[in-house]
């Protein structure tokens, strides 16, 4: 058994690549449907020495099989978000402070002392239904900043306004987490002139709005709020880990996390640096369930390891992953 304490324990690329071939081992050995993947691709604990060697489960089978690694009980079921009638992925969690310690430790990696911020949130569409893993992850730095201020807004925009003008004047340091489309509404009905508020928005338009590439969608905010950068969380139903962006669209991952790209015309051939291509994430705290996951997004790796989002496989949920296929 892995010790979950190594994970936020590692300092170097040596200690990762370790620590990700020992999970390796206890998930191919543990894990009924990760197994069953290898064996499929004829790949063998005993035959993969490096990170780039192992394999990496399309994130398609949460959609359809229970991925999980434990044998301890099932405390809480993530889900995904999607259109009415379409499959949701699910992503069982057998030890949830182990989810809160990574998220935690995240945040510190990037923003220091969560007690030092307002957190107000702006996710209606996360918290018109249950299990999503996002919003648990900010009810619980809402209370850990133990700040009377923070809170989540469901449509409340004119209270969020007036809540958010006054932090920003009294010089307390805030952050607004909102999904996109729920910010372009807020910018869109009040002007801002923010100097004291980060704004991080989560992605998603839900449906509610025409997509906008990345950019496109940072000018508009950075002017509707005044401020000089639009800052990114990246992460999903399927990871208990979260990439951040301070700006530009560029992501950087904490130690435990890394992202690689494969070829998207060879699904188990890993790219050089600056080579777009379909993500794949090492989630190291993914360890009750599968911490080798090919996601359905497009992007491109930086030689720091930080990377961008580019977009996402057309008709994902039919080809975007041809590991489906075997």
């Amino acid at each position: 058994m892995i010790d979950p304490k190594a994970i936020f324990n590692i300092t170097s690329e040596e200690a990762f690549e370790t620590l990700a071939l020992k999970i390796f081992e206890y998930q191919f050995e543990n894990n009924i449907v990760y197994r069953s993947f290898c064996d499929l691709l004829y790949k063998h604990p005993s035959e993969v020495n490096a990170v780039n060697d192992i394999p990496f489960l399309p994130i398609e089978f949460f959609k359809t099989k229970q991925i999980i690694s434990s044998h301890k009980p099932i405390e809480k079921i993530f889900t995904s978000s999607g259109t009415t009638g379409s499959i949701t992925s699910k992503h069982c969690i057998t030890d949830l402070p182990l989810y809160e310690n990574s998220f935690n430790e995240g945040f510190k990696q990037f923003y220091g002392q969560i007690e030092d911020y307002t957190i107000l949130a702006l996710l209606p569409s996360y918290l018109e239904r249950e299990g999503s893993s996002l919003v648990y992850m900010v009810d619980y730095l809402i209370k850990a900043s133990n700040n009377n201020h923070s809170g989540f807004y469901l449509n409340d925009y004119d209270q969020l306004k007036t809540k958010l003008m006054a932090l920003d004047s009294s010089g307390k340091k805030t952050i607004l987490i909102g999904v996109s489309y729920a910010l372009l509404d807020l910018v869109e009905n009040y002007p801002f002139d923010l100097k004291n508020t980060i704004i991080m928005e989560t992605g998603g338009m839900k449906g509610r709005r025409k997509e906008l590439v990345r950019d496109e969608l940072h000018t508009i905010l950075k002017s509707g709020f005044g401020v000089d950068s639009i800052h990114s969380e990246y992460g999903m139903t399927e990871l208990l880990s979260q990439a951040y962006s301070k700006g530009n669209g560029i992501f950087e991952c904490p130690p435990w996390m890394k992202v690689l790209i494969r070829d998207p015309e060879d699904a188990l051939s890993i790219q050089k640096i600056n080579k777009t291509g379909g993500i794949n994430v090492i989630d190291l705290a993914n360890i009750n369930s599968c911490s080798f996951i090919a996601t359905q997004d497009l992007g491109s790796l930086n030689q720091n390891g930080s990377f961008e989002i580019i977009g996402r496989f057309d008709n994902s949920d039919i080809r975007g992953c041809n590991l489906m296929a075997l």
